[in-house]
């Protein structure tokens, strides 16, 4: 779907080419399809629109008409709509310009990702992540971490799919026929979109749910490209490889509002990147405790089914914008258990544990060298805890956080552990996931190293009875098996 100049009464005259061609197809529903479409962050005139006037070849006909069964029908078969995620992701990142970059943009861009290297070198023993250091364009960010995105959600559209296709099951009948595309809210797909014969509600919601989460993830990534600085910035790792990032457009936009020179801000913002970098790669089990959590959090899913009931009574179909509300606003009634509350809190904590690490780490390195340290860290944290609106997008739609709300008291704690144990017992922190500081940790980090102390003293005084148990367990089996002359019995 293109992206056109602002031409209003072209628009009007698109839409109404698109409206034709869709009552052919759609007959009297023409009007809710529509309606879906725009809550759905579909422009119709975009759809419709091609340079020039006049009327559409029959090739271009069938084409729209294909995108459009496609968005509507739903018919992904994972839990996310990679399709749609996919495209609406590219249009949201073109669409306040994504300009390809100069080659002098480029080279800052890398020649930057490897000084910062250098300085780090000098305050942590973590070694570089390795892997290329690369400079994107928005739409180049998008198509390397929307798979990682897709996986992210995946395991919470998973449960919220299950769920609500347990919930049609228990509520509807079993082979409704294909009348139940008269139903409200399944007005507007065409016959036969759903794969023909007998209506199946909770494939049905299945696909539903698929192209929404497909929908969100693609407006949230792509929102995201307009904002982040490079391939770690939420916390997260979103690549395969191991690799550093920064992108320029966005790495300039953030310095033209500050008083630090652009030189300085984009070393700032390389070292954040390395560093995240160096810590998702050398700490192997790190990605994986993230994502464990995420899925721990998910297999908890419930629907309150009076919440359900109640919003789906209310939504109007013909109001786009109750439409939208509806599908962002929590209408599935997600109600988070007590478990899922700890889940949460941990997987919190993990994240401000991953900033608070790297702000330490990068300002330590940066101070010898950038004079606005301070203040470009600052901005850095302020920025992260506010969040954006890609992340609160993230939030509503899988009940998940991605800032660290605790950044500043794990940056602390680190800023701690470094002055008490030096950078070998900062980085130490990190060798299990069980031995991760806590709570107690952020709330008091003065206290972190008492509080390992008596957790080694307990370890110790478990292992030594652990011990005990054994040794007396193995001399009982030793005078078993030689009283008498007897062999022990197997």
């Amino acid at each position: 779907m293109s992206n056109l100049p602002d031409d209003p009464e072209g628009a009007e005259e698109r839409e109404r080419m698109l409206r034709s061609m869709l009552e052919g197809f759609f007959g009297d529903r023409t009007d809710e399809v529509l309606a879906q479409m725009r809550a759905q962050g579909i422009d119709p005139a975009a759809l419709a629109g091609m340079p020039g006037a006049g009327t559409p070849d029959p090739a271009t006909m069938q084409h729209v008409l294909a995108q459009v069964q496609r968005l509507l029908s739903a018919s992904g078969d994972g839990p996310v709509n990679t399709d749609v995620a996919h495209d609406i992701a590219r249009q949201v990142a073109v669409a306040e310009g994504d300009p390809s970059l100069t080659g002098g943009q480029a080279k800052a861009a890398t020649d930057a990702l490897g000084v910062a290297e250098l300085w780090l070198d000098a305050v942590t023993d973590l070694p570089p992540a390795g892997g290329r250091q690369h400079a994107w364009s928005r739409s180049e960010w998008v198509e390397a971490t929307l798979p990682a995105w897709n996986r992210l959600v995946a395991p919470v559209a998973t449960s919220v799919a299950d769920a609500l296709a347990t919930v049609l099951r228990d509520q509807l009948p079993e082979d409704l026929g294909d009348d139940a595309l008269g139903m409200p809210g399944l007005a507007g797909l065409p016959a036969g979109a759903l794969g023909g014969g007998a209506f199946d509600p909770a494939q049905m919601m299945r696909r539903l749910g698929s192209a929404v989460f497909g929908m969100q993830v693609g407006q949230a990534a792509g929102t995201l490209s307009r904002e982040v600085f490079g391939a770690t910035d939420v916390g997260v790792p979103l690549l395969s490889e191991p690799a550093t990032v920064l992108l320029p457009t966005n790495v300039t936009a953030f310095a033209d509002g500050l008083d630090a020179p652009l030189e300085e801000v984009r070393h700032f913002l390389a070292l954040r990147e390395a560093a995240h970098a160096r810590l998702f790669t050398h700490v192997p089990w790190l990605a994986a405790h993230l994502h464990g959590l995420v899925e721990q959090y998910a297999r908890g899913i419930t629907i309150d089914l009076d919440v359900l009931e109640q919003q789906v009574r209310d939504i109007d179909p013909s109001d786009p914008e109750a439409l939208r509300g509806a599908l962002t606003g929590g209408v599935f009634g997600l109600q988070h258990t007590p478990e899922q509350e700890a889940t949460l809190l941990r997987l919190e904590n993990a994240l401000a544990l991953v900033e608070g690490w790297v702000t330490e780490v990068a300002a330590t390195a940066a101070l010898p060298h950038l004079p606005h340290t301070y203040p470009l860290r600052e901005m850095i944290r302020r920025r992260r805890a506010a969040g954006g609106p890609a992340e609160h997008t993230f939030a509503t739609l899988v009940g998940l956080e991605l800032r660290p709300r605790r950044s500043r008291d794990a940056t602390a704690l680190f800023a701690h552990v470094l002055a008490e144990g030096g950078p070998q017992a900062r980085d130490a922190v990190w060798e299990h996931p069980d031995l991760l500081p806590g709570t107690a940790d952020l709330d008091d980090p003065s206290g972190y190293f008492t509080r390992r102390q008596e957790q080694a003293e307990e370890q110790s005084d478990v292992d030594a009875a652990l011990a005990q148990i054994l040794d007396a367990a193995d001399r009982s089996e030793k005078d078993d098996g030689t009283e008498d002359g007897d062999t022990p019995s197997s």
